[in-house]
């Protein structure tokens, strides 16, 4: 968490290789990210943008991006693991919802079995029902092992979600650590920004 311009998106875009770092290095099971081919760190590491990336054809085509040998039979059970109906397979992708499109998207970055998932604000264009059920597939997704790396600039989702939460202000790690902690921290901006006012 953190103000705009802090630096979240950036932050995920370095776990991601999207970028690399100009300083220091990142690391994922001890391994330097610069030592992946980025296609294969990708692999590893599944990420779900604020808005969706969704690709022409219909949801199956859309799956098909991330694991293109995929049958429609594990296609399916993707699809109803983030609480969307088989049916939806060959339906448009670009016909769906808000929420359907980013559960796809969600469903998309699973088949590639991630390391780690990355969440770019995945609600914030989403209405409260769609927002609170694709937080409870995080907490789904995270609950089987995964863990989840979530920017969101919603107090009340930060302290619903989160075990542990890093703040940056100005491109900088200001406070890391278990969220209930981080209400008695020293700067007032950290407080603020995990719901103590």
């Amino acid at each position: 968490a953190g103000p705009s311009g802090s630096g979240k998106s950036t932050l995920l875009r370095l776990l991601n290789r999207l970028d690399d770092p100009l300083e220091g290095s990142i690391a994922l099971d001890g391994e330097p990210l610069t030592s992946f081919e980025p296609s294969a760190l990708r692999r590893r590491v599944g990420m779900v943008f604020q808005r969706p990336p969704i690709f022409d054809g219909d949801v199956l085509d859309n799956l098909r991006v991330a694991d293109p040998t995929v049958t429609a039979t594990r296609a399916a059970h993707v699809l109803e693991h983030v609480g969307l109906p088989a049916e939806l397979l060959s339906r448009q992708a670009t016909d769906l919802s808000g929420g359907e499109g980013q559960r796809m998207c969600v469903a998309r970055a699973l088949l590639t079995e991630p390391a780690v998932l990355l969440a770019d604000e995945p609600t914030a264009a989403l209405d409260r029902n769609a927002r609170r059920t694709i937080e409870d597939l995080g907490i789904e997704v995270a609950a089987g092992g995964v863990p989840i790396v979530w920017v969101t600039h919603d107090t009340e989702q930060l302290r619903r979600l989160a075990d542990h939460a890093m703040i940056l202000v100005a491109g900088r790690v200001v406070a890391f650590g278990h969220v209930d902690q981080l209400t008695e921290h020293d700067d007032p901006v950290v407080r603020h920004l995990v719901g103590v006012d």
